[in-house]
C-alpha cells in the first residue's frame, strides 16, 4: 500500500515537474541544500517555487478535507519526504551530466576580449557551468597570483591552471571526450594538460613570448579520434581555421573597430561600459586609450600587410570562411558547430554592437552561419 502510493505521488510531482508551472525542462539546475537553483551561463540564481509547495498545492486541490487530512495524518508527510529525495538524486544526476563530469571551472577574463569570447562559446555551446572573474585590464589585481599575466585564464577546480584559449579549449574537449560513459579510458585534467607543453622563445622584435605545443590537436585514441571525425580530413580542416581564428582573422579586429577616431570612441566606450574600470581608469581609457588605439592600429594594419580599406579584409576574411563551409553544410562541423565554428564565432562576436560588425554582416555572406552558431551556443546544443 506504501508503496503504491509513493509510486502515485511520484507521478504526480513528475507530473508538475514536466508541467509550465513547475521547473523548465531543458534547464541546468544546480541543488544547493535544499533549494534547487536555477543555472544560467553564468551565474546562478535562486529558482521559482520549490518542488515542496508544488506538491501539496496539487495535493490540497483535488481530494476533499477529510480525504487531504487522513492522507496528511496518516503518513503523507514521510511520503513527500521520499519523493522529495527522489527528485533531488534525479537532478543531481543530472546536474553531473551536464557539468562535465563536475568540473568547478572559472574564467578570468576580459569580456572584450576575443581570445576570452572564443572559450566562452565554447563552455556555453557545452554546456559547462562556470563562474566568470572579470579582470581590471590595467591594475589586473584579480590575477596577481598567476606568473602568466594574460587572459583567459581557466582554474579546473581550484587546482589545475589552463592558460592559451586555443589549449583550454583542446584540452576540455579532450576531457569531455575520454570521459564519456562509453570512452575506453579516463584522463583527468592534469594529465592532459601534459601533452600541452609550454614553449618559452623570443620573437622577430626581441620580447620573450609563451607558445603551446600541440594546442590545437585533442588526445584522442583512435577509436575516439574516428568517433569524433567520422570523415576524412575533418580533423585536419578544423585545425587549420582554428589556427586560420588565432592567426588571422583575430588581427583584423582592432584595426577594424578602430579604424576612424569616431569607431575608436564607440569601442572604447563599449569597452569601459563591458568591463572592469574605475571611474577614473574609465574616463582615462575611453579618450586616452581611444586616441592611442587608433594610432596603433594604423602600425597593426602595417605589420599585417592589410589594405588602406581594413574592411575590405574583413570581408575577404569572413567570406573565405563561408567558401570554405560551402552550401552543403550548415557548419564546417556538418549539422553541429565544430571547434572552429566556435572559434571564428567567439572572435567576431566582439564587435557585436560597432559599426565595423553591422558592415560586416550587411557586406558579407557570414549573417547566415553566424546566427545558426549564435543560437547553437545559446541553447546549450552542443553534446556533453
Amino acid at each position: 500500500m506504501a508503496a503504491a502510493c509513493a509510486r502515485t505521488l511520484c507521478k504526480v510531482g513528475w507530473t508538475l515537474l514536466d508541467s509550465p508551472a513547475g521547473l523548465r525542462p531543458g534547464t541546468v539546475y544546480r541543488l544547493v541544500g535544499n533549494v534547487s537553483a536555477q543555472g544560467s551561463r553564468r551565474a546562478y540564481g535562486t529558482g521559482g517555487t520549490g518542488v515542496r509547495s508544488k506538491l501539496l498545492s496539487g495535493l490540497r486541490g483535488g481530494g476533499g478535507r477529510v480525504v487531504g487530512c487522513a492522507f496528511l495524518l496518516g503518513g503523507g508527510l514521510g511520503l513527500y519526504h521520499t519523493v522529495k529525495l527522489q527528485v533531488q538524486q534525479h537532478l543531481a544526476e543530472e546536474d553531473t551530466k551536464v557539468s562535465g563530469g563536475g568540473l568547478k571551472l572559472t574564467l578570468y577574463q576580459y569580456k572584450t576580449c576575443p581570445f576570452c569570447s572564443k572559450v566562452r562559446a565554447f563552455l556555453d555551446y557545452h554546456r559547462l557551468p562556470y563562474e566568470i572573474v572579470e579582470v581590471n585590464p590595467v591594475m589586473r589585481k584579480e590575477i596577481k597570483w598567476s606568473t602568466y599575466r594574460k587572459v583567459p585564464i581557466l582554474m579546473v577546480d581550484s587546482e589545475v591552471q589552463l592558460n592559451d584559449s586555443s589549449v583550454i579549449i583542446s584540452a576540455l574537449k579532450t576531457y569531455l571526450i575520454n570521459n564519456k560513459p562509453l570512452s575506453s579510458r579516463e584522463k583527468g585534467m592534469s594529465e592532459i594538460l601534459r601533452c600541452y607543453p609550454e614553449l618559452k622563445s623570443v620573437n622577430e622584435r626581441g620580447k620573450e613570448v609563451t607558445e603551446y605545443s600541440n594546442k590545437y590537436w585533442l588526445m584522442l585514441s583512435e577509436d575516439e579520434t574516428l568517433a569524433t571525425y567520422p570523415e576524412k580530413d575533418l580533423q585536419k580542416e578544423e585545425m587549420k581555421w582554428r589556427k586560420w581564428a588565432d592567426d588571422w582573422l583575430v588581427h583584423l579586429i582592432s584595426p577594424n573597430v578602430y579604424r576612424t577616431t569616431g569607431e575608436a570612441l564607440a569601442s572604447f566606450d563599449y569597452i569601459v561600459r563591458e568591463g572592469k574600470f574605475g571611474a577614473f581608469e574609465g574616463f582615462f581609457a575611453k579618450y586616452v586609450g581611444a586616441a592611442a588605439m587608433f594610432l596603433i592600429s594604423k602600425r597593426l594594419k602595417s605589420r599585417h600587410n592589410l589594405q588602406d580599406d581594413v574592411r575590405q579584409d574583413l570581408y575577404e576574411a569572413v567570406n573565405d570562411w563561408v567558401a570554405a563551409i560551402g552550401k552543403k553544410r550548415k557548419f564546417m562541423g556538418g549539422d553541429q558547430p565544430n571547434l572552429a565554428d566556435l572559434a571564428v564565432f567567439g572572435v567576431l562576436r566582439v564587435m557585436e554592437g560597432l559599426q565595423a560588425f553591422d558592415d560586416m554582416m550587411e557586406n558579407t555572406k557570414v549573417k547566415n552561419w553566424y546566427r545558426r552558431v549564435e543560437r547553437a551556443s545559446l541553447n546549450y546544443e552542443g553534446p556533453n
